[in-house]
């Protein structure tokens, strides 16, 4: 193993790859038995892993500092290069489909490895390999647009990272100022982002019309395998949300109001839910990955060995930099059986929770890259997948205090409202792009119109303060989920009803919870969603009355708490 600082990058040799995949396509179509068919999947496996790795160290750096040519460069050649090897990948996964072996595969593996390669055969060919570069393309911009926006704040230099702490200021001013602020940098850039935004929804139905779907939404569900249910079961969890959720959380920023005593609360109120201020972490960055690494060692032997991994190899990188993209994300380099973690920390909450959020991710990945043969099943959806983190942040409750010190219980507070809060926010942005795709020759002010409809609908306590931009539906753009990863967002209010059920369970018995929680981590993606979901022994959130049996204890628990 190496530490990432050390490691190199150097371009794939995709000359080799394509012949590594000429060869098992050869060896697939001419296996006299099994073993032999078996052999030629796991040579290019790992070809793939080393092709994988690369890409993934080239697309960290990138990240890491958008303005870097070198990286900029490489990742506009290896997106090219990529969606070059589409009509070789698909003759590759057409001849596993066609493999006299399948049921030997299957008997091994699972079902579950045949069902993605099944829908990747119908979402990907060669008619789509110049729109693909694009959408890469465009995607890139889009971070490095959003990446190197700054604006001066009360003599500071600002991105938007920057401004969040100063909007859970106490003093009421400073948050109102911040928040015009922040909105006036998204206006600013809003005519780039509008005009990426459209190229994007203009490109992906283009794309899912050349591949035989009658809309790109019905082409992402395939994408994002979502075998299990469909688009009307998501309306329906929608319609649990707003019924349920919604309703409880207009009371607590009702409660909030009052606590601040204020006679409106408006939209840069929300984030301070303390009057005299939020609870924010004790230390430094260092300071606060030592005190997430005695956390770890006390969790759980499997959570010790995974973080001193992480540490002692520095998988990090955590402080927010000019020109670094936003957001945080786990990738992995499988070539090391490594995860990695990115963030921007800006001192608040936020960056704990990044500790223990994308730790969740990072601890599955590294427990899945060790037990899990097949790279493709060491994870699985994103339903799945934010099981891992969003239960993570709950099982780490016991350890606040050493982050905290005396506001301890304000952070758990204020972690619990936020997780709940958060959800009628989630399915809004499900609903706009289902919205978007349905009708992708909207303009750009219809499509804030839509966002601000729909956001009254499930939010109606959200009040931007006449805040022109914001007042007529700009709110949309800053989540970059919508520009990067389509209909990736409902996943997040999906998993965080699992992980409110492992939170109440370990009310009653940790120990237990645990074990169904480590269960799931180690089966990845080698099973379908809702059989993963069993396997972890939750419930389903589609089913009528589950969301109710989710939050109920948490909607108790937060009557007590605030």
């Amino acid at each position: 193993m190496m530490d990432f600082r050390e490691m190199p990058y150097a371009r794939p040799d995709m000359d080799e790859t394509k012949r590594v995949y000429e060869s098992a396509i050869e060896k697939l179509q001419s296996a006299a038995n099994y073993q032999e068919a078996r052999k030629a999947f796991f040579d290019l496996q790992e070809r793939e892993r080393q092709d994988s790795t690369m890409m993934s160290l080239c697309s960290v750096r990138n990240t890491i500092d958008t303005a870097d040519a070198y990286y900029e460069g490489e990742m506009k050649w290896l997106r090219e290069q990529s969606a070059a090897l589409i009509p070789l990948r698909k003759r590759y996964q057409q001849s596993l489909a066609d493999s006299p072996f399948r049921q030997d595969f299957e008997r091994e593996f699972g079902a579950q490895l045949f069902r993605l390669i099944d829908a990747a055969l119908k979402t990907t060919d060669e008619r789509v390999i110049s729109d693909t570069i694009r959408e890469g393309e465009i995607k890139q911009q889009y971070q490095k647009d959003s990446a190197m926006a700054k604006t001066s704040f009360r003599g500071e230099s600002c991105n938007f990272y920057g401004l969040l702490k100063h909007m859970e200021s106490t003093d009421r001013q400073e948050r109102k100022e911040a928040y015009h602020a922040w909105a006036g940098l998204y206006e600013e850039i809003s005519p780039k982002l509008d005009a990426q935004y459209d190229e994007l929804v203009h490109l992906r139905d283009g794309m899912a019309r050349k591949l035989g779907f009658s809309c790109y939404t019905d082409l992402a569900y395939l994408q994002r395998r979502r075998f299990d249910y469909t688009q009307a079961d998501a309306a329906r969890f929608r319609a649990q949300v707003k019924e349920i959720i919604t309703p409880a959380v207009a009371a607590l920023r009702e409660k909030q109001r009052a606590r601040l005593g204020l006679d409106k609360l408006h939209y840069y109120d929300e984030a301070l839910l303390f009057p005299e201020g939020n609870a924010d972490p004790i230390g430094d960055m260092e300071t606060l990955v030592k005190k997430a690494q005695n956390m770890y060692r006390e969790m759980s032997p499997e959570t010790g060995e995974f973080f001193d991994f992480m540490v002692k190899y520095h998988l990090f990188d955590l402080e927010t930099r000019p020109g670094k993209r936003m957001g945080g994300y786990m990738t992995r380099f499988p070539a090391y059986q490594a995860p990695f973690i990115f963030s921007n920390f800006n001192g608040t909450s936020a960056d704990v929770d990044v500790l223990t959020h994308e730790a969740g991710h990072a601890f599955q990945g590294y427990l899945a890259m060790r037990s899990i043969p097949l790279s493709m099943l060491s994870g699985s959806t994103s339903e799945i997948n934010e099981i891992h983190s969003m239960t993570m942040e709950h099982f780490a409750y016991p350890w606040m205090e050493s982050f905290f010190g005396e506001n301890s219980e304000k952070y758990l507070t204020a972690h619990l409202i936020g997780a709940l809060s958060v959800i009628p926010y989630m399915v809004c942005v499900d609903e706009f792009q289902h919205r978007m795709y349905e009708k992708p020759d909207l303009t750009a002010l219809e499509r804030r119109h839509v966002w601000r409809a729909i956001e009254k609908e499930y939010m109606p306590w959200r009040d931007y303060d006449g805040e022109a931009f914001l007042e007529e539906g700009g709110f949309w753009m800053q989540k970059q989920h919508i520009f990067l990863y389509p209909f990736y967002y409902i996943d997040y209010a999906l998993a965080q009803m699992c992980a409110f059920q492992y939170y109440g369970r370990m009310k009653e018995n940790r120990r237990e919870a645990w074990q169904d929680y480590l269960r799931l981590c180690r089966a990845g993606g080698t099973r379908g969603y809702f059989e993963l979901l069993e396997e972890g022994h939750l419930l389903n959130p589609f089913r009528e009355g589950t969301v109710e049996k989710s939050v109920g204890h948490i909607i108790q628990e937060l009557q007590e708490r605030y």
